[in-house]
């Protein structure tokens, strides 16, 4: 007897790509000092992160005090703080902006970024990656967003997409975006097959060198009001 299979009429989560800037500028911070990249991801591509998943004054949050992150979300009129989530030690809040209380940024957070693998975090079992991913769940605001940059971990561990989206609806997130971050710039002209013999890929550590990050957004709530 044949089986049928409900078909799946949710549409699926957008893709977006971020590219390499080609130009040579690089925000500083305060000091005049240029600002890193976070874990690959240019200062401007993080901006543009706040700035699309958050609004005016909200709270955003990272899980390792990333220079990058505090000086963006500054400049963009957004609080930022560190999203601790082991019970032992407090959620680091943001001092109020000006017109706002700081009873208004304790309700939670616009924004949630942090990356995996962590060293305390096992990457290969999905369950304590589902109790992270839903501590950072509970820092949000209803409507706010979780984007987890995966990279390579201690041990040269990595994340993989599928473990973490499996994860975070356990966590009772909704997958939103996925977005590639190009490490390098793109060819100017397009690659052509050519017949002379190509030189082997650069490895590092016995591994291809990686040329790009993913980055993965999810939702704390229903699809309809995440769509912002």
């Amino acid at each position: 007897m044949s089986q049928t299979r409900t078909p799946d009429t949710r549409p699926p989560a957008p893709v977006g790509l971020l590219l390499r800037p080609t130009h040579t500028h690089r925000p500083a911070d305060p000091a005049g000092r240029p600002l890193p990249d976070w874990y690959g991801i240019h200062p401007d591509h993080v901006a543009l992160l706040i700035a699309r998943y958050t609004r005016d004054g909200d709270t955003v949050l990272d899980s390792d005090g990333h220079p990058t992150i505090a000086a963006a979300a500054e400049h963009l009129h957004r609080r930022h703080g560190i999203a601790v989530t082991e019970g032992q030690h407090p959620h680091v809040w943001p001092e109020p902006l000006d017109g706002h209380s700081a009873a208004t940024a304790r309700h939670g957070a616009g924004l949630v970024l942090a990356t995996l693998p962590r060293l305390d975090i096992d990457s290969r079992d999905p369950h304590a990656i589902s109790q992270a991913l839903g501590a950072w769940h509970r820092l949000l605001r209803p409507g706010g967003f979780l984007v987890l940059l995966l990279t390579t971990g201690p041990g040269g561990a990595f994340g993989h997409r599928s473990t973490v989206i499996a994860a975070a609806r356990t966590a009772g997130l909704l997958y939103h975006q996925h977005i590639p971050a190009l490490l390098v710039p793109l060819p100017e002209a397009e690659p052509r097959t050519e017949t002379r013999p190509v030189s082997r890929p650069p490895l590092r550590g016995g591994r291809h060198v990686p040329a790009h990050r993913d980055l993965l957004a999810f939702a704390s709530i229903t699809p309809e009001a995440a769509d912002v």
